[in-house]
């Protein structure tokens, strides 16, 4: 192994290697006390104890050690918003509303090139300053918003998947595109950036009210002709937003029932929200394999209603589900306030929602749904080096409630995840540098 190529992370390593469902929270994950996560080029090459992996590393490797905090995966976001990060806070009202008032004005600014670099330039430095290395984005109906997000991704070595939203209706003129404007640059971009080193094109029909059935004809023709390529939209988040979508596709049954008739659902169909589903639509998702995202925070935000883990993960019909900041609607872009909004959802429910399950979710679990498990998502050799170091007494009031755990990992996860935020990120690698 060459010495420039090679690193390493010394600390207490956690990573999972089942999913707690399947095998219980006590089998799940793989902890090391005082472990060693070794890096050639940009991916992860070993992972074991310090003491027996330090005299193998090349003489003059750097490691960085960290004795006291943990040493995880990158977290993974599965729903995001790049043109949002203006709108993210904004007060009160409900999603049409809250569209139109904010969002849409704001997106209209990232037509500008300038504009949309910058953009970029503070999206991922929020992703990554929170421990996020991996997001699935919406940028805005402008071509030019995603090729800066894409080119600021590649500068930085970042994997990301992000697509143009589509949509020609109910929006202001300077965001809608026509159906044949949205397939023709949709189809470019995909051309341009998909699996163009780590970045990934994602066909985006933003939801059924901002596209016509004619515009989800040329998005199901993109699928068919890239079959292979990831679809993401948004799926019965408000009811106010149902109601609305059942008057414009009214010889369709259901909400869900409308992505399926154009052939959107499927195993890498990304659906943000799905907090009012029918049974029937439960069983199409399931069905398709495709993917729900749970945005807790933006579904408290929003006031939409309460997304019903036990339901979806568990139930007679299951469906992958992920979890998901949805900035700008979201209020945080931190995965730790995340779980943390999305713990309090569950118990309103009497559903329990572990630490472990939760990260797990984070890492692990967002990779597998979105069919990047075998790249990312765990720390094991061949996985790229995408990492977050935790450290669960950034604060005060961390240091002085982790005094009373001794040794208990679950614990300790737990108090990350109610109280922790951006500022217990001690450090964000990306195919194992430092950012």
């Amino acid at each position: 192994m060459a010495v420039g190529r090679v690193k390493a992370l010394r600390g207490r390593v956690l990573t999972f290697t089942a999913d707690p469902d399947d095998v219980g929270l006590a089998a799940c994950y793989r902890y090391l006390e005082d472990g060693l996560v070794v890096v050639n080029d940009g991916r992860i090459s070993d992972v074991g104890d310090a003491a027996t992996l330090l005299p193998s590393l090349p003489a003059g490797a750097p490691v960085d050690h960290y004795p006291h905090e943990l040493i995880l995966p990158g977290f993974i976001d599965t729903h995001i918003h790049f043109p949002q990060t203006r709108v993210i806070g904004s007060y009160g009202t409900q999603l049409l509303e809250w569209l139109q008032k904010y969002t849409f004005i704001e997106e209209q600014k990232y037509r500008d090139p300038v504009h949309a670099a910058a953009g970029a330039k503070f999206f991922l430095d929020e992703l990554l300053r929170n421990g996020t290395t991996t997001a699935v984005v919406y940028c805005s109906a402008h071509p030019e918003s995603v090729e800066a997000f894409f080119a600021e991704s590649e500068r930085r070595g970042t994997r990301m998947v992000a697509g143009k939203v589509m949509m020609d209706r109910n929006a202001p003129e300077a965001l809608r595109d026509t159906p044949q404007s949205g397939y023709d640059q949709s189809k470019a971009l995909l051309q341009k950036w998909d699996k163009r080193g780590r970045q990934h094109y994602v066909i985006s029909p933003r939801f059924a009210i901002t596209s016509t059935e004619a515009q989800m004809e040329m998005a199901q023709a993109l699928v068919r002709e890239h079959p292979d390529v990831y679809v993401q939209t948004h799926l019965c988040e408000n009811v106010n937003e149902i109601a609305y979508v059942k008057t414009l596709f009214p010889k369709l049954t259901s909400y869900t029932g409308i992505y399926e008739h154009y052939g959107l659902l499927g195993p890498k169909s990304i659906f943000g929200h799905c907090v009012h589903l029918e049974d029937e639509e439960v069983a199409a998702l399931s069905g398709s394999n495709s993917i729900a995202a749970f945005c807790p925070t933006s579904n408290l935000f929003l006031g939409s209603g309460l997304f019903n883990m036990a339901r979806l993960k568990n139930g007679p019909r299951p469906v992958k589900v992920s979890i998901a900041t949805d900035v700008g609607g979201g209020t945080s872009y931190s995965m730790l306030r995340t779980a943390a909004e999305a713990y309090k959802i569950l118990q309103l429910q009497q559903q329990s929602w572990p630490a472990l399950a939760a990260f797990h979710m984070m890492t692990r679990g967002n990779a597998l749904t979105l069919g990047l498990g075998d790249k990312i998502g765990t720390l094991e050799p061949g996985r790229e080096a995408d990492i977050v170091v935790l450290d669960a007494r950034a604060t005060p009031a961390m240091q002085h409630r982790m005094e009373s755990v001794h040794g208990d990992i679950a614990e300790e996860l737990f108090i990350l995840m109610m109280m922790g935020d951006d500022r217990n990120v001690k450090a964000t690698y990306v195919a194992g540098n430092k950012v």
